[in-house]
């Protein structure tokens, strides 16, 4: 069974049998809070285009090159660590999947460089849209098991995040030898990737 996540709460990634996990996929989920008729009256004529990313970072904190920063104009990383699975323009299930939209993760192809990986959201154009994470509902973050096709840990982001334009979900972190993660749900006002990027840099 999947563990319900608190915010602030971590946890190893091991399997059932106590290894270590490497070959993951981390789901996004999201869907817009106004549909039809209100959506329109309230002014909310474009759909909320919510992008994810993944910022991979240092010991120090920082991103070391612009290869650490995947997104989806720049899908994977050189070793072949990090995968994004495509954009999804307007929330909800993306094609067949449950998730809004993925990201692969083996985590024995990390550098032993890179001792973060942080997945990050933000709202597209958010200024001249003038659109918020008010205007979603029901978003979270999920770490599955792509070996036994399992859900390890879920988290869901419950607060209000009226006013927000950009968050950082969570983190995958190694501590000791070992990689856990961390559901942060910091939301903030960055409009875009870069200015995201430019938190770490």
């Amino acid at each position: 069974m999947a563990i319900s996540l608190q915010k602030g709460q971590k946890i190893d990634l091991s399997k059932k049998d106590g290894s270590q996990l490497t070959n993951l996929m981390v789901g996004l989920g999201w869907k817009e809070v106004k549909k039809g008729f209100l959506k329109s009256l309230l002014g909310q004529n474009v759909d909320v285009d919510i992008d994810a990313s993944v910022l991979m970072l240092g010991e120090d904190g920082k991103i070391p090159t612009k290869e650490e920063v995947i997104f989806f104009n720049h899908k994977d990383h050189p070793t072949g660590c990090v995968h994004h699975c495509g954009d999804n323009l307007v929330g909800g299930k993306m094609g067949g999947m449950e998730d809004s939209e993925q990201i692969l993760v083996d985590l024995a192809r990390v550098p032993v460089g890179i001792h973060r990986i942080v997945f990050v959201v933000n709202i597209y154009d958010c200024v001249n849209r003038k659109q918020h994470f008010g205007m979603v509902e029901n978003a979270y973050i999920r770490i599955v098991d792509k070996g036994a096709n399992e859900t390890i840990a879920s988290y869901n982001l419950t607060e209000d995040y009226s006013g927000k334009t950009a968050m950082i979900v969570g983190e995958i972190y190694r501590q000791g030898g070992a990689w856990k993660f961390n559901a942060i749900g910091q939301p903030g006002y960055e409009p875009g990737i870069l200015d995201l990027v430019r938190k770490y840099q």
